[in-house]
């Protein structure tokens, strides 16, 4: 088993790192407010490709582990083989405010902050879509974040503050801690789409706790499980595109006639 996980983890890595298959994709290194803090890549559009009539679609990645710019590539590879042409991506780089930081917390939120940090992740999240806007048409109506592992806690508090841009949250593998974030009635009328392996070293049970207390909020919800423990396993890409589907079939049903 543990050469098992080991290969795995190698060969997710390699795939990571090589970027062949995404040379054509378009990004930008780019930072929100002119913050160097707030550095993030904006992914698409393609070139001499028109912008939708309503605005772009926005997906906002919060990476697991380290947070750090080496998930570029896989982002990358969302953006082309899980999304449609009428979105952009706007991956989060996490800020290192300390040396120790990122064995406590990668992305620091009001609930559960870091001294040292500057601004919350949170506050990250608003400036990055008003920095987006400003370069793009935006339809609000689909903004929506995905987070996985460390990155999903923060996606978590910044769709449920009571005013936020987010329009549906993607939380994959990730922990559900309800004393870390803003009170979960302000769910009611959101949208949450987790997954879960059942084989995650993280409780299924935090996954199953999430949908069910913000199912009673007022919250939509739905809990997609997968074989493997934590970590992307087998086509991520369709994970994440049946994840995306979902979210914006519940902005559609909520948007008014």
């Amino acid at each position: 088993m543990r050469w098992t996980v080991g290969l795995a983890a190698i060969a997710f890595c390699c795939a990571l790192w090589a970027q062949d298959d995404v040379a054509d994709v378009p990004s930008q290194t780019l930072y929100a407010g002119d913050d160097k803090n707030k550095m993030y890549f904006l992914i698409g559009p393609y070139p001499n490709t028109p912008a939708p009539k309503e605005g772009y679609r926005l997906l906002l990645i919060l990476p697991g582990g380290d947070g750090s710019a080496d998930f570029h590539p896989f982002c990358k590879r969302i953006y082309k083989y899980a999304l449609d042409s009428n979105y952009l991506v706007a991956q989060l780089v996490a800020p290192k405010w300390s040396d120790d930081q990122f064995e406590k917390v990668v992305w620091p939120t009001k609930r559960n902050p870091w001294a040292t940090a500057k601004f919350t992740t949170e506050e990250f999240i608003e400036a990055v879509i008003a920095d987006v806007r400003k370069r793009h048409p935006i339809d609000s109506r689909y903004i929506f974040a995905l987070g996985w592992s460390s990155g999903g806690p923060p996606v978590y508090a910044a769709a449920l503050e009571e005013k936020t841009s987010l329009r549906g949250a993607f939380v994959a593998m990730s922990v559900f801690k309800p004393n870390q974030l803003p009170p979960l009635k302000h769910a009611e009328g959101r949208s949450f789409y987790i997954l879960h392996s059942p084989e995650d070293f993280i409780p299924i049970r935090m996954a199953e706790q999430a949908e069910t207390k913000l199912r009673a909020h007022g919250g939509r919800t739905k809990l997609t499980t997968y074989e493997g423990g934590h970590g992307w396993r087998g086509n991520p890409y369709d994970m994440i595109q049946e994840g995306i589907r979902w979210l914006e079939k519940q902005a559609q049903a909520s948007a008014p006639s």
